[in-house]
C-alpha cells in the first residue's frame, strides 16, 4: 500500500478557459502525484461579479451533490462546448445536451436540472464560491493543497510548476508521457 494520497481543491467555473486549462493539467496528473483531486464547481461571477454560467454551474453543483463520478465528464463537455464549438452553456437544452453527451442517462440529467433551481443546490454554489473567497480567490481557477497541516492557495493554470514543488513531485508539462498515449 502507498502513501495516503494529498488532497488538492480545484475551484473552478466552466466559463473560464483559464479553468479549464487547469483543470485538464491536474486530471492527468491526479494519479502521477497520487492526489485526490477534489473538484470545486465555484460561481466566478460570485467572485468577479459578472458572468453568465449561473445555471452551468448550479447543474454542475447539481452533479457533484448527487452523481460525483460524473462531473469531471460533465465539466469537461461544458467546457467543450463553450470554449471549442462557440455554443450556448446558459440554455437547459444545451446543459442537458452536455450532460448526455459526457454519458449521462438523459433522465438523470432532466432531474439534476429539475434542481439548480432548488435552495440546496443554490446554497451548496454560494458555500463553495465562498469557501474560494476565504481562501482569498480574486479570479479562478484556484488551486488549494493542503500539506502537512498548511494550505496553500495558488491563482491561476499557470502555476503547476509551482504546485509540483509544493507537492515535491516532478512537473513533466502540460500533458505529461503517461497521459500522452491516451490522447
Amino acid at each position: 500500500m502507498g502513501p495516503v494520497p494529498r488532497t488538492l481543491e480545484l475551484f473552478y467555473d466552466v466559463l473560464s478557459p483559464y479553468s479549464w486549462l487547469g483543470f485538464e493539467v491536474l486530471c492527468r496528473y491526479k494519479n502521477i502525484w497520487n492526489i485526490n483531486l477534489q473538484l470545486r464547481p465555484s460561481l466566478i461571477a460570485g467572485i468577479m461579479k459578472d458572468s453568465g454560467s449561473l445555471s452551468a454551474m448550479r447543474f454542475l453543483t447539481a452533479v457533484s451533490m448527487e452523481h460525483p463520478g460524473m462531473l469531471e465528464k460533465v465539466s469537461r463537455e461544458l467546457w467543450m462546448r463553450v470554449w471549442s464549438r462557440d455554443e450556448d452553456i446558459t440554455e437547459p437544452q444545451s446543459i442537458l445536451a452536455a450532460a448526455e453527451k459526457a454519458g449521462m442517462p438523459s433522465e438523470q440529467a432532466r432531474g439534476l436540472l429539475e434542481k439548480i433551481s432548488t435552495p440546496k443546490v443554490k446554497n451548496k454554489l454560494k458555500e463553495t464560491t465562498e469557501a474560494a473567497c476565504k481562501y482569498g480567490a480574486f479570479g479562478l481557477p484556484v488551486t488549494v493543497a493542503h500539506l502537512d497541516n498548511q494550505t496553500h492557495m495558488l491563482f491561476g493554470s499557470d502555476r503547476m510548476e509551482l504546485l509540483a514543488h509544493l507537492l515535491g513531485e516532478k512537473w513533466m508539462g502540460p500533458v505529461p508521457p503517461a497521459t500522452n498515449a491516451r490522447l
